[in-house]
This record gives C-alpha cells, structure tokens and sequence, in this order.
C-alpha cells in the first residue's frame, strides 16, 4: 500500500528518505559482493579443471586462496543478509545461491511439540486439531563419554559350594580402561583429522575427562600392536597385485636426545584396479623410513612382481634390472615440468606440450573404469598415433633450444623416460600417471602442516601402519572410526589365521551395522 508522504512532517520524511539511501547502500553492496562471488567461484572452477592429480605448488595455493577469499565474502553476505531489513517480494531475479539440501534421513529425530492454549483464545471454544506445520532444524550434540560398567555376579551352589561366575570380558589394551570406541576415537582424531594428543587432551579435559597425553599414547601404542596382525594382512593384499602405485613423502621427526627435528620418509604402496574393471578391492600400505636410501623401496617389494607406477627416483631403478619388475612411468611429472615453465613465462613450447599432453587424458577420460581390453584398443588407434607425434615434436624442439634451459631439460625428462612412459598404451591394466597414490599420500601432507609427525621413528612406523588401515577404510567406503571400533571390539578374541576376515572389504553388514556405515 502506497503511503502519502505530504501528509508527514519534515523530520519523518527526512528518516524514510535516510533509511532508504541506507537500504539502497546495502543493496548495492550486496551485488557488489555476489559479483565476487560469482567471479571467484568460476576462477576457482577453472583452475580445478586445469588440475592433473596433484598440481603444482603454485596452482595449490592460488587455489587455497581463492577459497579463503570466497569463504570470507560469504560470510560477510551472510552477516549483511541479517542486518538487512526485509524487503518486500519483487520480480527482479535473485542471485543464486546453493539450492537447500533436505536434512538426511538418517539423522535421529529430536520432536519438540509446541502446544497452544486449549481454548479458542478468540470465543473460548473447543479446538480440535485440523493438522500440522512441520519445521526441521539441524543441530549438534558434543561428543559425549560414557562409562560402561561390566557387572559379573557370583553363584556358590549349594550342593557343593562350587563358585561360578561369567569370564572377565575380553578388553581391547591390557591394564587399560578404554573401550573400542575411545581407542577408535583416539587414532582417528590424531592420524586422520591431524590432532595431535596434547590437543585431544586438552579437548576432553573440557568435557571434564582428565586424559593425560601420556596415557592416550600408551593407548595408541597398544592399540597399533593389537592391529598389527591385520595390518599384515592388509601387506600381502597390496604386495598380491600385479600393479603397484608407488610414492614417497618427507615426514618431520623429532631427532632423539637432540630438541631438533630430522627429515623421514612415508612410502605408499597403492593396488586399485577400480580404473580398469578389476575385482580386487583398493588398499594402500604405508612403511615409514628414515631417510631415502634406494634400499628402502627394494626391501619393502621384495616380494612384488608385476608392473611398479613411480616417479623418476632412482631408488627405484633397483627393481627395474630384474625380470620381476616393469616401469611404467608418470605423464603427470611431465606435464607438471611444462606446467611450471609456462606458468614462469607463458612459454609458446611449453603451451604446445600442455595441449598435446591434455589431448591424451581427454582419451583417459573417456576410458576410466572399462575393461583392460577396451582400454589398450582406444589407447592403441587413438593415444598411439598422438604419443608418436608428440615424440617427433620433442626431438625437433629439442634442437632449437638452449641446451642447458628449462625447457630443454623438461624435454629431455620424458625422451629419457619414453619406454616406460608409453608402456600404458599397449598394456589396459596400467594407468597414464601416477596420481592415484599422490591422491593417497596427499592426507599426510596435510597432516604434516598441523603437527610433529612422529616423536621418534618408532613412532613413524607406528603411523604408518593405523595410516595404512584408515586409508583403505575410506578408499572402500567405510567410516574409518567405526570400522577401527568394530575391529579393536573383536580382533583379540579372533583367530590370527583368519584375521583377513576383519580387512575392511570383508566386513559383513549384518555383522555390524554401525562399522559398515557407508560414507556417500
């Protein structure tokens, strides 16, 4: 309804004219910042789409900080959205914002019923219920301790005066007060969400549970050694494919007697033929070391035979010498070397290598996850043709540059790998790169920005070995904390020679509902 400003006084005409200026300001402000919005938001798409794996540093963080900076403008949108008055429904469209989800249906339901007075509070009559409006909130409940109190009562006969009485329960730690799910909690917490114990500590001290630091690493040290049967067993899975991702990480580690740190290494060995059909479940096996002597990568495939997908460390080369053994080398690594080159100096050669590369995971793409034989025949009459094009392209390029610049050494890098870098093509079971165990290696990376990795190299190998088992969990769908519940529950009580029963493709839902919890 439309109000008569003549009829009211200069002083209020005046405040309806400022609060519009205001609100019009605000307005304003508020197109300004969904502008940015939407313009982040397609800088940070587009650098997603030019990711192969794992990127460069630099796109990392030009990525990280678009995130930041688009996280920060919504959330300024939504402090200004609150302090905005309502404005009343008009047909100038809206700018977009996520569609709202339904809450999941999973989630236990809380009912609050909000009564009104019994009588009409117009005439005083009865009222009779004509239906309800439904509104549902999400909300959080802390996490919360219990204590479970195992009562064994105690019969004497009285024939005989024989004493009888149920066994002790079997508990996860010897002399420990925890239970499975604690533990599960503890080793999730720490070596998935990056929360070292001090921090839990101090996090369940405000729940008014005194857990010293000291005490929770017993129970990760006893726990690792209940788990070490399975991860065994979690080994001989991986080291059994005949197709192998390997990758290595540094790791800081706290050098013993000296208050400094020194520089490990995590390895990660990948088995996943998921890209080519293939029926064996995924597993990763982590083995800490301390430093990066070739030996390491050899001892830990001993027993490998098959194909080994690595980077250019000449560690591995080991391996390659043998009949075992074959290379299959990573086009990721070169094309991250041409990457880096054009990003310095938008180089014209290094932007000729991107689109030659890129038209060959344009094939990848299309083929992920068909059978082996699909594969080799798309790979051999289309990635063939363009692989020995491309090797053309290099060695003519590589007499015109300078010998001793980046773009020649990025150039020499895949001529001297091309054996290996080519090996996919005639062979559907091998992938084009290497980034299925970066993407694997990558939580540890980032583990290692929020705390010391290990007090020890004991410790590393520790880690390495609940690393191992979280991974795979989340690699075959499975919540990692309750899937470690459900194994710290039983896994003393279980027969070593039938331990493979507790990997985590091998849980049974019916066993265990709340451990086969399936992360979508």
């Amino acid at each position: 309804m439309a109000i008569d400003l003549s009829v009211l006084s200069d002083e209020v005409r005046a405040l309806i004219a400022s609060q519009a200026a205001t609100i019009l300001r605000q307005q304003a402000a508020l197109d300004g910042q969904a502008a940015r919005i939407e313009l982040l938001r397609a800088q940070l798409a587009k650098l997603r789409r030019t990711q192969f794996g794992r990127s460069s540093e630099k796109l990392d963080a030009a990525i990280t900080q678009l995130e930041l900076a688009l996280e920060d403008l919504e959330e300024e949108q939504g402090a200004q959205d609150a302090a905005t008055p309502a404005a009343e429904p008009s047909d100038e469209p809206r700018h977009a914002r996520p569609a709202r989800r339904p809450l999941p249906d999973h989630l236990p339901r809380h009912v609050v019923e909000h009564v009104t007075a019994c009588e009409c509070p117009a005439c005083g009559g009865t009222l009779r219920r004509l239906g309800e409006d439904v509104t549902e909130v999400l909300d959080y409940v802390p996490a919360s301790f219990r204590v479970v109190r195992h009562v064994r009562p105690k019969f004497s006969c009285r024939q005989c005066e024989t004493i009888t009485q149920a066994p002790a329960p079997s508990l996860p730690i010897r002399r420990g007060r925890a239970g499975p799910g604690l533990l599960a909690h503890v080793l999730v917490a720490k070596f998935c969400d990056h929360l070292p114990l001090y921090r839990q500590s101090e996090i369940y001290a405000r729940e008014g549970v005194e857990l010293e630091r000291s005490t929770l690493a017993d129970w990760v040290g006893q726990s690792a050694a209940l788990l070490r049967p399975l991860v065994d067993a979690l080994e001989h899975h991986v080291m059994a494919g005949a197709r192998l991702h390997a990758d290595d990480t540094p790791v800081p580690v706290l050098a013993p007697g000296t208050g400094k740190t020194s520089t490990g290494r995590l390895w990660a060995y990948l088995r996943d033929e998921r890209p080519y059909a293939g029926t064996a479940a995924p597993a990763v096996r982590y083995r800490y070391t301390a430093d990066r002597r070739g030996e390491h990568p050899r001892a830990h495939l001993a027993g490998f035979t098959g194909v080994l997908q690595a980077d250019g460390y000449a560690g591995f080369n080991g391996l390659y010498n043998t009949d075992r053994v074959a290379e299959a080398a990573c086009w990721a690594h070169v094309r991250r070397k041409f990457h880096d080159i054009h990003a310095a100096g938008n180089s014209p050669i290094a932007q000729e290598a991107l689109t030659r590369i890129a038209a060959l995971y344009a094939i990848e793409t299309a083929i992920t996850g068909k059978p082996p034989d699909l594969r080799r025949h798309a790979r051999q009459t289309e990635a063939a043709p363009l692989l020995d094009d491309l090797r053309s392209w290099l060695e003519m390029t590589l007499t015109k540059v300078p010998g001793r610049g980046d773009v020649a050494v990025a150039i020499r890098y895949a001529l001297s790998r091309w054996a290996a870098l080519t090996r996919y093509v005639d062979d559907g079971t091998i992938a084009i790169d290497n980034n299925p165990v970066e993407r694997a290696i990558r939580p540890v990376a980032l583990g290692r920005k929020n705390w010391l990795f290990a007090g020890s190299n004991a410790g590393g190998e520790r880690a390495a070995a609940i690393y191992s088992l979280i991974q795979t969990a989340k690699l075959n769908g499975l919540d990692p904390e309750a899937y470690l519940r459900h194994v710290i529950s039983c896994i003393a009580d279980h027969s070593v020679n039938r331990v493979a029963e507790l990997l985590p493709w091998n849980i049974d839902a019916s066993a265990d509902t709340a451990a086969a919890t399936v992360k979508q």
